[in-house]
Formats: structure tokens, C-alpha cells, sequence
């Protein structure tokens, strides 16, 4: 038991030990966000989410180094502030405005600024907040993802596209057939084609599914279609 109440209270210092695991913990959490991200298609990855989470917490360390063991006075906060409103403009990046108006790249753009704030959060020591904040961004990828296109009552088919120039035009089609009544995810191709990219549809049993096929075949683009 002293064993651990030492252990705890070491990491909590600023030594070595908690310099390591505070920026191992970085890794983890910003990896753990990436590839989620990745899987859906985002450009911004797993490297992505790493480089911001560790550098956001080197930011934190950076400025606990130049308090405590340089000696300087100065504002603690000031520098991982300026990460907070800066990494906007990172995330600003990946958000598009489609042809039908809609908006996409939101979720990447916002799990990029929480990875930022659980990377300073894991500089400064901040442990249960930053592994608190990494265990809700799980649960909201998986389970909320997974609610959402339930909502359509679950007919989902697959569609790998070998030309990345026809995603928007096939996307556009398949919202018409579909009445848009449809939640189409961009997830990595499960033929392992480099370049390819997959679609995954999700929408109401209404629909008619070979009827939706039968339209489908044979437009520019589409490499394959199942269910």
C-alpha cells in the first residue's frame, strides 16, 4: 500500500517518471481517437490525433519545466491557451460543404480539439480527467455511431468506389434513389486496394434494396456493391 501511495504521489511531481507517462498517456489517447477517426475515412488520422495530443501535452510540460525548475514567473497557462484556440484552425481544415449543402468533417474537427485538451490535460498531471475524457470519445464513436443508424432501422449495403473523383456524384445518386432517407459513412476499403474507399449505407427497410442495386450498377466509379 505505501508502495502504491508513492508511486501516486511521484507521478504527480515533475520528474521523469511523470514526464514519460504523461506523454505515453498522450499517445494512447490521442491514437485511440485517430484511429476511430481513420476507420470512417478522415484525412485526419491516426498520426493526426497523436502529433496533436502529444504536442498539446509538451505545451503543458513546457511551461511546468520554465516554472519549476528554471524558476521563472509567469502565467502557467498561457502557452497550452493559445493550443486551445489555435488548433481551430487545424480542425477548421477538415470541414467541407457538399454540393447538397450539407456539412462534413464536424465530429473530426471537434475530436481533434478534445484530443488537444486531453493532451494538455495529460501534461499537467491531470490523469483522471484525461482518461475520463478518452473513455467518453470510445463510447461516443461506438455506441452513439451505432444508435444513430439504428434510428434508420438498419438495411445497410456496402459500396467501394475506385475513382475518389466520383464519391460525391455516387453520394448524390444514392441520395436520390433513397429519398434521403440514408447515412453514408466513409470507412477504409475492405479489398485493401490502395486508393479505394468504401461506403457504408445505412437506411429504412422501405427502401428496395434491389431495386436501389439495379440503378446503381454500372455507375463510373463503383467497384463493387453488397449487403
Amino acid at each position: 500500500m505505501e508502495n502504491i501511495r508513492a508511486f501516486i504521489s511521484s507521478i504527480h511531481e515533475f520528474n521523469g517518471l511523470s514526464i514519460l507517462l504523461r506523454i505515453i498517456l498522450a499517445v494512447i489517447a490521442g491514437g485511440i481517437i485517430g484511429n476511430e477517426r481513420g476507420v470512417h475515412g478522415s484525412a485526419a488520422g491516426l498520426r493526426t490525433h497523436i502529433f496533436v495530443c502529444v504536442g498539446s501535452a509538451l505545451t503543458s510540460l513546457c511551461s511546468l519545466y520554465v516554472s519549476i525548475v528554471l524558476g521563472f514567473s509567469g502565467d502557467v497557462f498561457r502557452i497550452p491557451a493559445s493550443v486551445v484556440s489555435g488548433i481551430g484552425f487545424l480542425g477548421a481544415g477538415t470541414i467541407m460543404v457538399k454540393n447538397d449543402n450539407t456539412i462534413a468533417g464536424l465530429t473530426t474537427a471537434a475530436g481533434m480539439w478534445v484530443t488537444a485538451i486531453t493532451g494538455i490535460a495529460f501534461g499537467y498531471g491531470f490523469y483522471t480527467g484525461g482518461i475520463v475524457t478518452t473513455l467518453i470519445c470510445i463510447v461516443n464513436a461506438t455506441l452513439f455511431t451505432r444508435i444513430k443508424q439504428n434510428r434508420l432501422h438498419n438495411m445497410r449495403f456496402y459500396i467501394e468506389v475506385n475513382n475518389v473523383d466520383k464519391i460525391q456524384p455516387i453520394i448524390d445518386k444514392i441520395n436520390d434513389l433513397l429519398n434521403k432517407d440514408v447515412y453514408i459513412e466513409t470507412i477504409s476499403a475492405r479489398s485493401g486496394i490502395i486508393g479505394n474507399v468504401e461506403l457504408e449505407v445505412t437506411t429504412s427497410t422501405k427502401n428496395d434494396f434491389d431495386r436501389v442495386i439495379k440503378e446503381l450498377n454500372g455507375f463510373e466509379g463503383i467497384y463493387y456493391i453488397v449487403q
